[in-house]
């Protein structure tokens, strides 16, 4: 069976180093990044080995090619750095904050500077007040305090579920901007 017939502009683009590049003259970048001109293939082939690098075409597509001369190995691995980059997602993950009605202003300063770690961190962060006995007469004293951690937290977050009772807790659920 035949090979397909040569189209350029279907082929997978892979990227031409040293003697690969056949096509001259060609647009040159230098090792710093600074530009040389165009000039033939085989000086700019001389140049790469001079200075123990590789000349490694970057733009094919165009009139003429510009190739760069490069460290090819360290390039590769960069690309493959950028590539697995992209594709780091952060899982996104639920973070409690329990409190009780008579917990200090102190504490619930700390409890308010945890919550902004875990939002500055893109998790969201659900927040509540444990009531125990009596407590639960002053549901008002629960309210004061999730409505002082909405105010100090609410440049970095914002309100997914409002402050509620759930049987003996209030709790109220943030997320990150």
């Amino acid at each position: 069976m035949p090979p397909p017939p040569f189209d350029r502009d279907r082929r997978e683009h892979q990227t031409r180093v040293n003697e690969q590049i056949r096509i001259t003259p060609i647009r040159l970048i230098g090792p710093n990044g600074e530009q040389v001109g165009v000039i033939p293939t085989s000086q700019a082939m001389e140049m790469a080995r001079e200075s123990g690098q590789d000349l490694v075409e970057v733009a094919p597509l165009e009139k003429p090619p510009v190739c760069k001369i490069m460290d090819f190995g360290k390039f590769k691995f960069q690309q493959k750095q950028k590539q697995k980059e992209k594709t780091k997602t952060h899982q996104q993950k639920l973070k409690e904050i329990r409190l009780r009605p008579k917990t200090d202003i102190h504490d619930i300063e700390t409890k308010i500077n945890q919550a902004r770690k875990f939002l500055e961190h893109h998790d969201k962060v659900l927040v509540y007040v444990m009531f125990k006995g009596r407590e639960l007469q002053h549901i008002e004293e629960g309210k004061r305090i999730l409505h002082a951690m909405r105010e100090k937290l609410v440049e970095i977050c914002k309100i997914e579920k409002e402050p509620a009772m759930e049987g003996k807790r209030m709790s109220m659920m943030l997320a990150p901007k």
